[in-house]
């Protein structure tokens, strides 16, 4: 994510699992033995893929050890997830950071959405390399998965980290929350400036912002702005709106 990449150190030279258990543990964030050892596989395999299909354009281990795993890792600064939490990735990509939620916390069951089916075809190739249950992929575009029965209001939490302005982030993810449950806008340093301006999308779509958890990437690697909005409504029939028009005409 360009956004969350911005002022980033060159990272300590050191290998990526060290680089990620420490970090990590700087977060408060304890990490198992066969938790690295998937996390490495994961490395393994994205840098495998990303030779055959533009999965990622970070290539470094270290990189993507603490700018992707590590980046994804901090969702449980901000949020818990247990056995009870349903979650949705909104753009997943290349599972981040869906599929690493699932990594941390393998007993929650996880939905991971893309537009594009040649990055699922990875995840679904990822999720049986690492020995992963309860992970399903949809392709789809948000706007329209919003308006199916079978994923509309049915998730606990919906993460997104994605390069998007905050209010059109929530017409796209929040129509996925259940009352109750939370919507968490993974951002950059200047996320909590994107607030303000999503008050009437906030007000319009049953959702109020809970908290922002600012946190600062180990190792020099970044400002991040966590956003939890909590799902107070039921979403109005008529969102979300058309494919394209939450970009084009932002509430």
């Amino acid at each position: 994510m360009a956004e969350q990449e911005q002022a980033s150190e060159a990272l300590p030279e050191r290998p990526a699992a060290e680089l990620l258990q420490e970090g990590a543990a700087a977060l408060g964030i304890p990490l198992a033995p066969e938790e690295l050892a998937r996390y490495a596989r994961y490395e393994q395999e994205l840098s495998d893929w990303n030779q055959r299909m533009n999965l990622t354009a970070t290539t470094d281990p270290r990189e993507i050890a603490v700018k992707h795993i590590l980046d994804s890792l901090t969702c449980f600064c901000a949020v818990s997830v247990d056995a009870g939490t349903r979650v949705l990735d909104v753009g997943t990509g290349a599972g981040f950071p869906g599929l690493v939620i699932k990594i941390h916390a393998p007993d929650a069951p996880v939905v991971l959405l893309d537009s594009t089916r040649k990055k699922l075809q990875f995840l679904e190739h990822l999720t049986g390399v690492l020995g992963l249950s309860g992970v399903e992929t949809l392709h789809a575009r948000a706007e329209e998965a919003g308006r199916d029965r079978r994923y509309r209001e049915r998730f606990t939490l919906v993460v997104a980290r994605a390069v998007a302005a905050l209010r059109v982030l929530l017409e796209l993810c929040l129509p996925f929350v259940r009352v109750g449950g939370a919507f968490l806008a993974m951002k950059g340093p200047r996320g909590d400036e994107e607030v303000g301006p999503a008050r009437h999308a906030l007000s319009v779509l049953g959702g109020e912002v809970e908290r922002v958890v600012p946190l600062s990437l180990p190792f020099g690697a970044g400002e991040r702005r966590l956003i939890v909005v909590r799902k107070r409504r039921p979403t109005p029939p008529a969102y979300p709106r058309q494919v394209g028009t939450p970009t084009r005409k932002p509430l």
